[in-house]
């Protein structure tokens, strides 16, 4: 049997109901008390990290991005490539390693900038029937439409993220259109936020050729395809992509190699002079942009 004493001790037992019958102001009042009280406990702080020792984004955090953009790197260069026969003397990438290479040169000359993955997958030609590149098996294009989309999703990506400067660089003829169209498009939307550049002075040959020239070679030794000119700058940025042996040793027939000039005559010394031509016009021309945006 229970003793009555402690029985009318004993302390009102409290219930949810009676939380509910609280003034609103008491709860709301404790609420602001909790938060304060867990804000001094646990003091809000952002997830930063030291800049990482390169400048693709590939190989960085998204932390590493952020923190990056913070301190002021807000240009972004974005590299298209293509995959694409490159005569019987040069591998599909040729385009992936040199403009890549090239893309990591010109940032970090610039400083504060950061280069995207390389967009590999650009316009060939036709499928049915086929025509340009895409007569040759291991070529993979997509139509100008789809390139130019991906293009425009990815400047979003980085505007969204923060850049201020974007930057589209093609190792490829096909790429040159859509990057201009892009650009145009998204700088009428983006006035006076951000600036999108279709680096064409990177593209442009007229140097190169030129000094070629000055060395002795001809239109016909320079060639237009897989020729003299990307030869020299593969062996330089991918030598093992380039195998002039396989040159030498085709049969005579009529069959199309894919390529057009001299190819045997390059030399890793005339494509450090070609890449150092178009790394250094696109240099000039995203610096002209920058210092314009600056005033």
């Amino acid at each position: 049997m229970s003793d009555p004493k402690w029985a009318a001790a004993a302390p009102e037992k409290t219930s949810w109901s009676s939380f509910s019958r609280k003034p609103v102001w008491q709860t709301i009042a404790l609420v602001g008390l909790a938060a304060a009280v867990l804000a001094i406990a646990f003091p809000h702080s952002t997830l930063t990290a030291p800049m990482p020792h390169t400048v693709d984004m590939t190989d960085m955090t998204w932390i590493e991005v952020r923190s990056a953009i913070e301190r002021g790197y807000t240009v972004a260069i974005v590299p298209s490539g293509g995959i694409e026969q490159n005569g019987p003397h040069m591998v599909l990438g040729k385009h992936d390693y040199i403009v890549h290479e090239n893309a990591n040169r010109i940032a970090q000359a610039l400083g504060h900038t950061l280069v995207t993955p390389v967009v590999s997958f650009v316009p060939e030609g036709d499928y049915q029937p086929a025509s340009d590149n895409m007569i040759f098996p291991g070529t993979l294009g997509v139509p100008e439409t789809v390139f130019a989309q991906v293009l425009e999703g990815v400047a979003r990506s980085l505007k969204s993220a923060g850049f201020k400067t974007i930057c589209f660089i093609g190792d490829h003829g096909g790429v040159q259109a859509s990057q201009a169209t892009v650009a145009a498009k998204l700088n009428r939307e983006w006035v006076g936020q951000v600036t999108v550049l279709n680096v064409s002075d990177y593209y442009a040959d007229e140097a190169q050729i030129k000094y070629l020239r000055e060395h002795g070679e001809t239109d016909a030794t320079i060639g237009s395809h897989a020729g003299l000119i990307d030869t020299s700058e593969l062996l330089v940025v991918h030598p093992q992509g380039v195998n002039l042996a396989r040159l030498a040793a085709l049969p005579m027939r009529s069959e199309d190699t894919g390529h057009s000039g001299a190819p045997m005559r390059a030399t890793a010394d005339y494509g450090k002079v070609l890449l150092d031509i178009r790394v250094n016009a696109a240099i000039r021309q995203i610096k002209a942009v920058l210092l314009k945006d600056k005033r």
